[in-house]
């Protein structure tokens, strides 16, 4: 190369393109030969200045993978971030909660970024989410990994499913995602062939993360749904609970107690997991009661009573 080429310039260039994505020689060639232009320099040997300027990134830390046939990958940059005391505390903070969540792996490379040690993470923060496992672990990354190229690919797809009792069987899902929630991580999955007794939102499946054993190929088939089924429920809450204002965005007032000290006030909710809007019943306890539909207001009344009949005395 010319002595005048701006080689930290073409190092960068390359780094922007590798932190995108993956790719062949031949593409990265293709997607430099405008800088390569700009800068006055020769499309012809595209190729080789690339490879030898990765070469020479390599020497400086970076780590590239690459092969024969295969892409240039970068899979860990030590290139210097500058940040303000500010900036590196919160990814500090960010980092602490992250951890505390089980995602281990994406704290400590965080943390490599802020420029933290372990032992300064922030004490002023208590976190207590008490995740099943550490998502960091390696057979897990796998599992989510998998599952978000099938979801990338809308296509129906199985899993293999170890249940809280032990039981395995394998599940066809259609729509997917995965959702982090109460700190555990579930695949939110559309089961098609699930039996739905009462309305279609029951064929919405939730499955711990850590308890899937493996994950299918994606197969021919389109997946059939471009939204997941939900339903719409009213409630009314009371007591402490009188003067709730909305925080979720699937939550409407229906109508509120008139009264200078609101006693009441009915709220309607669409919901995509009944078991979930279960989990809120519980938490609000009786001051919280359930009005539509009917038939998933007898099912939760029965629950409730079968529960209740747990704490009585002989």
């Amino acid at each position: 190369m010319p002595a005048g080429f701006n080689q930290l310039k073409f190092a960068i260039a390359i780094l922007q393109k590798l932190a995108e994505k993956p790719y062949f020689p031949k593409t990265l060639s293709e997607e430099l030969y405008q800088f390569l232009e700009e800068n006055g320099q020769s499309t012809d040997d595209a190729t080789r200045k690339i490879s030898r300027m990765i070469g020479k990134m390599r020497d400086c830390g970076f780590e590239i993978k690459s092969a024969p046939n295969r892409t240039y990958e970068l899979v860990q940059s030590n290139f210097p971030v500058i940040l303000t005391p500010y900036q590196r505390e919160a990814l500090a903070l960010a980092a602490y909660i992250l951890n505390d969540m089980g995602f281990s792996s994406q704290a400590s490379q965080i943390l490599q970024i802020s420029g933290f040690e372990q032992s300064q993470l922030p004490s002023q923060v208590k976190v207590n989410f008490s995740p099943p496992v550490d998502y960091g672990e390696d057979r897990l990354d796998t599992v989510v990994q998998t599952l978000q190229d099938r979801f990338q690919k809308h296509r129906r797809y199985t899993i293999r499913y170890r249940s809280s009792s032990g039981q395995e069987r394998p599940w066809d899902l259609d729509r997917s995602e995965l959702r982090l929630h109460n700190g555990v991580l579930y695949l939110f999955a559309y089961a098609p062939d699930f039996s739905a007794r009462h309305h279609d939102v029951e064929k919405n499946q939730i499955f711990r993360v850590d308890r899937i054993l493996t994950v299918g190929a994606a197969s021919n088939i389109p997946w059939g749904r471009l939204t997941f089924p939900s339903i719409d429920l009213t409630y009314r809450m009371t007591g402490p609970l009188g003067r709730y204002q909305p925080r979720r965005a699937n939550e409407t007032i229906i109508k509120r107690d008139s009264a200078k000290t609101s006693q009441w006030v009915e709220i309607s909710t669409t919901e995509e997991s009944l078991f979930w809007f279960r989990q809120r019943l519980l938490q609000y306890g009786e001051n919280i009661r359930l009005l539509a539909p009917e038939w998933f207001v007898k099912k939760i009344a029965a629950e409730m009573l079968r529960s209740a009949q747990n704490y009585q005395t002989n």
